[in-house]
């Protein structure tokens, strides 16, 4: 069976009214996704239709691995350093 690899948004909170997941990867499948998020619905929709098993990728919030908070992504968490 094909597989969709999907995981969680970190910066979106519950009810905020935007779409929640990204697929990260697939098994099995030649597909083309043209949408960077996409909501619950839509996934399992995508998924029904292409005869795939969803699989919810576990958070980094996880023992050993870091828990970034919001703000602390690539783009925030390097700091640049000038010397006058």
């Amino acid at each position: 069976m094909s597989k969709l690899f999907v995981r969680e948004r970190r910066q979106i909170g519950a009810g905020a009214g935007q779409p929640r997941f990204r697929i990260v990867a697939s098994e099995g499948l030649d597909m083309r996704v043209y949408v960077p998020h996409m909501r619950r619905v839509e996934l399992e929709q995508l998924a029904a239709a292409a005869g795939a098993e969803i699989v919810y990728l576990a958070r980094g919030d996880q023992e050993g691995e870091p828990a970034h908070g919001r703000g602390e992504g690539r783009r925030h968490g390097r700091r640049m350093h000038h010397e006058g």
